[in-house]
């Protein structure tokens, strides 16, 4: 899905392109699921007749600023993304609209033609992405609760460690918080994890200075490179990990094996042999792989990443009861509800034709084991409600036989 490398790209691209040029044209898809809060026919008066000024991007928002307000506003989603006609922007698995399909595309929610004739268009396939019309979207939700860009913002050394020191969570499940550094999302956290060579589920409070140093490093590095090569993954070094990250079954880099795991609820690619668990946590890793092998089962609490287990435990108690996740904390609500997340609800778009991402099967297995847990519990309540109506019936027959 589109990360900060990948809404960086489409920034410049309008940019470089559309900047100090009238919108003569504006077409906007009768969705409200993805615009949001306004009318077709509102929207599309509130850009005829005016100009491009300039384009800025926090995170994985993107928002054009016009002449006079108000200025349209561009959350990715899962599967947004901006195409230039006639201009190379960077094409990402899910968006897939290809060059010779209609233009504009039938999944095209924003449509805009300049007075050079120049045309640009918004799409999701899965709408998942939320177009919408603000008089200053850096102002208010989802923007303005996201923490610090991880280009535009980027933490010092020093900053960093101070704020993983007070965090026991796993460092995955931290960076892909957008409410802690923006634009990090699931590949890219696990490219620079990779590159930093630590585990997904260490704790942050746990990682050590040489961690912390890594990661800093790795954070600036991944993210600098991948917009420099404007998020076109074939530019993207050999010894990458997101070569490998989409594959079905685990593969190798650089000669190491490549094994995915479940970390805040998010299919994660890693190298055990270099990412290793250290500290309380390895020790808890090694006592469980030694009950396994004297035949102790696997454990149901995963304790070696509470964080995580925590979440995915509490989203099926959430599923069931309704009730709010624990493992997030009392803060989690409003604001959690209105980030945009790299978690964006399970996706099972019936548009989607790319079945065989990682992610989508997982959230969508979750689902499935959520269903049926609850419906197996139902059953029963049925079966057993059944049996004491019974019972209370067969005993008033008895009572009035005698």
């Amino acid at each position: 899905m589109p990360e900060l490398p990948e809404v960086e790209a489409a920034r410049r691209a309008i940019e470089e392109n559309c900047l100090g040029k009238k919108i003569t044209k504006a077409l906007i898809a009768d969705d409200p699921k993805v615009i949001d809060g306004v009318s077709r026919a509102d929207f599309e008066a509130s850009l005829l007749g005016k100009t491009i000024v300039s384009a800025h991007r926090k995170g994985k928002n993107l928002w054009l600023r016009l002449d006079s307000p108000p200025f349209p506003s561009f959350q990715f989603g899962m599967a947004g993304a901006i195409y230039i006609k006639g201009v190379a922007v960077t094409k990402y698995k899910r968006s897939a609209v290809k060059d010779t399909d209609e233009w504009p595309s039938k999944y095209s929610k924003l449509f805009v033609e300049l007075d050079d004739g120049l045309e640009f268009s918004f799409t999701d396939k899965r709408r998942f992405a939320r177009v919408r019309l603000l008089k200053d979207p850096a102002s208010v939700p989802p923007i303005s609760e996201l923490g610090p860009d991880a280009l535009l913002e980027p933490m010092t050394g020093d900053e960093l460690f101070e704020s993983l020191s007070k965090k026991k969570i796993a460092i995955k499940t931290l960076l892909l918080d957008q409410s802690y550094i923006s634009g990090i999302g699931n590949w890219v956290a696990d490219e620079v994890l990779y590159q930093a060579r630590i585990h997904p589920e260490q704790s942050a409070a746990s990682l050590s200075k040489e961690n912390y140093g890594n990661l800093h490093k790795s954070i600036k590095e991944v993210i600098e490179y991948a917009v420099q090569v404007d998020a076109d993954s074939i530019q993207f070094p050999g010894e990458w990990l997101f070569h490998f990250r989409w594959g079905k079954k685990p593969g190798k880099v650089n000669g190491r094996k490549i094994d995915f795991i479940t970390v805040g609820s998010r299919t994660t690619a890693y190298v055990p042999e270099l990412q290793k668990l250290s500290g309380q946590q390895a020790a808890r890793a090694g006592s469980k792989q030694a009950n396994k092998r004297k035949g102790h089962g696997d454990g149901v609490n995963d304790d070696v990443n509470e964080a995580a287990s925590d979440e995915e435990v509490n989203l099926s108690v959430q599923s069931k009861k309704g009730r709010k996740p624990r493992g997030q904390g009392k803060r989690a609500s409003a604001k959690r509800k209105s980030m945009e997340s790299d978690d964006e609800d399970n996706a099972n778009d019936s548009e989607d034709d790319d079945d065989d991402d990682n992610d989508d099967r997982h959230d969508e297995d979750q689902k499935n084991k959520t269903r049926k847990v609850t419906n197996n519990k139902q059953s029963k309540v049925e079966k057993t409600s059944k049996k004491t109506v019974q019972t209370s019936q067969n005993s008033k027959k008895k009572k009035k036989a005698k």
